[in-house]
Order: structure tokens, then C-alpha cells, then sequence
């Protein structure tokens, strides 16, 4: 029953912090694949940074420079440069230096953040970025020491999980798999990357489409951020944006079809 316990907090602190990630920074203010409901977005931008330990804003322009640079001298994280074992520390130097650009209004960054209405969180210009951190590890502490520690371990792991799936995603999905449209980039098509990170390893088909909500291409490729979104458009909580979707397989046959 214990481990029952550990491997369902594990289950929801994962699904939170990718779900903020894969639906909330990424399709939806990265993208705008998606528009959220405004109150949605406004607890996202404040609520985003406690529960991944990341700055939205931060993230969102150093996404938009791996697309504007994919895979050429300039992208901040790929393995075309680093190689798959130096992903790891690459991101997390780029977005170091992503973050201190915004801080310091340096335009090479900020001209990819002109949309966004908000800025860099209050926590980090207090130089308290390490606060989530802390606050997870001592829930993590205060779990351990009261219930079990692998109850603790598991907690932590599971919320602070993004370094994980960024560069499974990173290293993966620009390295190992197939392509189904031809980019400019080295992006695969991964599918062990995608089923840990809720299609986030479709990487060639995202970059073929990068405005796309869903990720996948094929009825193989299973996309479950897309999914999320779709539940979230259920409850009234965004609208997805249909008009940009990768156009599916059985789609693009009956069109050659035709022709």
C-alpha cells in the first residue's frame, strides 16, 4: 500500500509540473496554439514558476530561440553542438543566460518576448529564484519524515522533474527517431520521449509545425498534451486553435488521392 502511495504522488507531481510545461508554456504562450481562459493564464504565469521552479517568461524566449536557431551554433540546447550527454548542462546554462538578457533588457532577447504581458517573476528579480526549490524540498523533508522517506524522495522527483524531461526532449527528439516532413533542422521524431512527455518528443513534427496544438502527424504518434488540451477546451478553460493543426495522415493521402 505504501509504495501504492509513493507511486501515485510521484504520478500527480509529474503530471503537474509537465502539464504547466507541455500545455501551459509551451502550446499555449510559446505558441498561442492554444488561448487559455484568462484567469487560467494569469494563475499559470503566477503559479507556474512554484510549481516547476521556472520562470515563464525565461523559458518562452529560450523556446523561440531553438526554433529561430535549430540544431545551428546558436540554438541554446542541441546535441548537433553538445552532443545527447551534454544537454543537461547546455540548457541549463542557456537558460541562465536567457534569464539574466531579460533581466538586463538586452534586446537580443527581448525582441522574442514583445507579446507577452508579463515579466520576469517577482521572485527572481528578488534574487529568490531558489525558493520553489527549497519549498518542494521541504515538503519532500516534511513528507519524509512523517509518513516515509520514499514518499519524500518521490515527491521531489516527481515536482522537479523538468530538467529530466527537457532534455530527454532536447537531446532525443533532435538525435534518434524518424521524420515525417523534412525541416531544416536535425528534429526526430521520438517516441519513447513523446510517451514520458505527453508528445513532446514528436520533435519533427512539431518543428514542421510549430503552431500546431497537437504534435502528432501519424494515428501512431500519441499526443497526450493534445489530449490535455482538449479536456481543458471541454471545461471552458481554453480554446484550441484548429486552424493550425498538422494535418493528419489519412488527410494528406485523400488529398494525393483526389489529385
Amino acid at each position: 500500500m505504501y509504495l501504492v502511495l509513493c507511486l501515485a504522488v510521484f504520478a500527480a507531481a509529474y503530471l503537474a509540473n509537465v502539464l504547466t510545461i507541455t500545455v501551459g508554456y509551451h502550446r499555449a504562450l510559446a505558441h498561442k496554439a492554444i488561448t487559455l481562459h484568462p484567469r487560467l493564464q494569469r494563475l499559470l504565469v503566477a503559479g507556474g514558476p512554484w510549481l516547476t521552479g521556472l520562470d515563464p517568461r525565461a523559458w518562452i524566449v529560450m523556446h523561440r530561440l531553438h526554433h529561430a536557431h535549430s540544431d545551428t551554433p546558436l540554438d541554446p540546447h542541441s546535441p548537433v553542438n553538445v552532443g545527447i550527454l551534454g544537454i543537461g548542462l547546455e540548457q541549463l546554462r542557456s537558460y541562465e543566460r536567457v534569464l539574466i538578457g531579460l533581466l538586463k533588457r538586452d534586446p537580443e532577447f527581448t525582441r522574442h518576448a514583445k507579446d507577452l504581458d508579463f515579466e520576469v517573476n517577482a521572485l527572481t528579480r528578488r534574487g529568490l529564484w531558489w525558493l520553489p526549490y527549497a519549498t518542494h524540498a521541504a515538503i519532500g523533508l516534511a513528507l519524509g519524515a512523517g509518513v516515509g522517506w520514499l514518499l519524500g524522495v518521490t515527491y521531489f522527483l516527481g515536482m522537479m522533474s523538468h530538467p529530466v524531461q527537457g532534455g530527454l526532449v532536447n537531446s532525443l527528439g533532435h538525435a534518434i527517431g524518424g521524420r515525417n516532413f523534412e525541416t531544416r533542422d536535425n528534429s526526430r521524431n521520438n517516441h519513447l520521449a513523446a510517451w514520458l512527455i505527453f508528445g513532446e518528443g514528436f520533435q519533427n513534427n512539431h518543428h514542421a509545425f510549430p503552431g500546431s496544438a497537437s504534435f502528432s502527424h501519424r494515428r501512431s504518434e500519441i499526443d497526450l498534451g493534445y489530449a490535455s488540451c482538449l479536456l481543458l477546451e471541454k471545461l471552458g478553460l481554453c480554446t484550441v486553435h484548429r486552424a493550425a493543426l498538422i494535418p493528419r495522415e489519412r488527410a494528406l493521402t485523400s488529398l494525393r488521392s483526389e489529385a
